[in-house]
């Protein structure tokens, strides 16, 4: 069956009398300054406890309180932006997250900086899902996948720049500076928004008529929904740091999330206007794309983090040179999106997400191939290949998860997409994580099975070892206690080698796996043929 074509009136548009791509371009501006936000401070935190002397674990509620404030408001923002008016709600996002990054580049101590990292969390959570219903609304069908091949720009391309340029300013400025830059953006864009953009009337004429019979607020549905995802992304920020269910902290924390969600279901299906629209997910397409735009999160976020920790730790990458082995795919990402967006509106999106999660699958297995002796051209070009399949996922499916849906639900529609890509984004992270320690304890536990003393290959290894040692003077003990821990070295070194091999290659099959998927969409029938 295929989906019937949408009508466009362009009563919704927020371009107005305007050209809509001007519209597009302004948007953008605030969307990159978020996305880059995401992925900038990770590679600061080292440098944020020690000016603030706290450890790394504390430190990392740099992260995990601006993850958990994002999960908070981006299912809500779809209300939201009816509630108060989408233009005056987004302009309200830019305002917050722009003073929130001034005071936390300016914050004394860590607990305060924690304090605003949630407030530009909040303001931040609200910004994507708006940013994308102004593009669904102000282009039609047949054009929003050009929309949001520049809206994609910012989104996928700005986390591979972020460890790069966070890299760059932490090693030559401080880390304050990761934070001040987003403020003169800020302020631009909120100037760009207040001069270019409308709020149409249609979408006045829904707010009043919301607000004619007083304001129901559904309370509960907001408590329940900020529990069960604040939760979860606690879980899964903290859960490999605590040896997750062996932590009392982490268990409390997952039957909280599990509790709210089990009553949060039924709670909002039988609300006449809930907080969160879920009866959107039992739509085939947007169930799908749902489903798509998780595991596209997924597989993007991971990796961003694996890579540089994979150089930093066992190829003893500076931050910044690791950093820049990102950038290769972030060009590549740059140059594809416009063909990504082109393709879109001529071939079936289902035929390219299918695809997309085939390339993307051959690319995180490509990667498994690396060795100790692997180069920077080897990683730049294995990242390129990982991100070839990128431009083809995220546009098709942005596109296809509104065909379909009514014009007054693309607010809820946009807002339930960003919550697909930041949860997937979460939980890739935390299973590469955990995957990474598993695997890790499980090679060097083969590893050192395998050391036998009696090992020819072994006594001549120690042996080379300890006449080294001995040469640069240490005594003969000394020298066979140096050549031992070097052994130890290795082994671990190797099994950590060896783990990354395995989360790649776990990566590529869960991409695979999501080709079956993408064929279950429908075909979708574009107005005019």
């Amino acid at each position: 069956m295929t989906a019937a074509p949408e009508v466009f009136d362009g009563t919704r548009s927020a371009a107005g009398e305007r050209n809509p791509w001007l519209i597009a371009i302004v948007v953008s501006i605030a969307t990159f300054m978020l996305v880059l936000d995401t992925s900038i401070a990770n590679v600061a935190l080292r440098y944020i406890a020690g000016s603030m002397a706290a450890g790394v674990d504390e430190s990392t509620w740099v992260i995990t309180s601006y993850l958990v404030a994002n999960a908070v408001v981006i299912p809500v923002s779809g209300w939201l932006a009816r509630v108060v008016g989408r233009k005056r709600f987004y302009m309200l996002c830019v305002a917050v997250f722009t003073a929130s990054s001034l005071l936390c580049g300016l914050a004394p101590n860590l607990t305060l900086l924690i304090v605003f990292r949630v407030l530009q969390g909040l303001g931040g959570g609200g910004m994507a899902p708006s940013e994308q219903s102004i593009l669904a609304d102000s282009f039609p069908p047949d054009k929003r996948a050009q929309a949001f091949a520049l809206y994609g720009v910012a989104v996928v391309v700005a986390p591979t720049v972020g460890p790069a340029l966070g890299g760059w300013i932490t090693d030559n400025w401080s880390w304050n500076w990761i934070f001040f830059i987003n403020v003169p953006v800020g302020i631009a864009s909120l100037l760009l928004v207040q001069w270019l953009l409308v709020e149409p009337q249609a979408l006045k004429q829904e707010r009043n008529e919301l607000l004619e019979g007083g304001l129901h607020v559904d309370w509960l549905g907001f408590v329940l929904v900020a529990l069960s995802l604040g939760c979860l992304e606690v879980v899964l920020d903290k859960g490999q740091r605590d040896d997750w269910f062996a932590s009392d902290f982490i268990v409390f924390f997952t039957a909280v999330s599990f509790i709210a969600l089990v009553i949060f279901v039924p709670w909002e299906l039988t609300r006449r206007e809930p907080i969160v629209d879920i009866r959107l997910l039992t739509h085939r397409q947007f169930g799908l794309s749902f489903v798509a735009m998780m595991a596209l999160g997924a597989t993007v976020f991971a990796t961003i983090q694996l890579l540089p920790q994979l150089l930093q730790e066992n190829f003893n990458y500076s931050a910044a040179l690791s950093g820049l082995v990102l950038m290769p795919g972030g060009i590549v990402m740059l140059i594809l999106m416009p063909a990504a967006g082109w393709l879109t509106g001529k071939v079936q999106p289902k035929y390219l997400i299918a695809l997309g999660m085939l390339l993307t699958a051959y690319g995180l297995y490509y990667m498994t191939s690396f060795s100790p002796d692997s180069d920077f051209d080897f990683f730049a070009w294995a990242r390129c290949l990982q991100m070839v399949g990128a431009p083809i996922l995220f546009i098709p499916i942005t596109t296809i998860s509104y065909a379909g849906l009514p014009p007054e639900k693309t607010n809820e529609a946009a807002a339930l997409i960003n919550v697909a890509r930041n949860e997937g984004g979460s939980i890739g992270v935390a299973l590469v994580t955990t995957m990474l320690a598993q695997r890790a304890q499980f090679h060097q536990s083969r590893l050192v099975d395998s050391v036998v003393p009696t090992s020819p290959q072994l006594q001549e290894s120690l042996q080379q070892a300890t006449r080294h040692f001995a040469s640069t003077g240490a005594s003969a003990p000394d020298a066979q206690h140096q050549a031992l821990g070097l052994i130890g070295q290795m082994v671990q070194n190797q099994s950590q080698l060896l783990s990354y091999i395995d989360v790649y290659f776990a990566l590529a099959i869960i991409a695979a796996a999501m080709i079956p998927l993408a064929l279950l969409l429908r075909p979708v029938e574009r107005e005019g043929r």
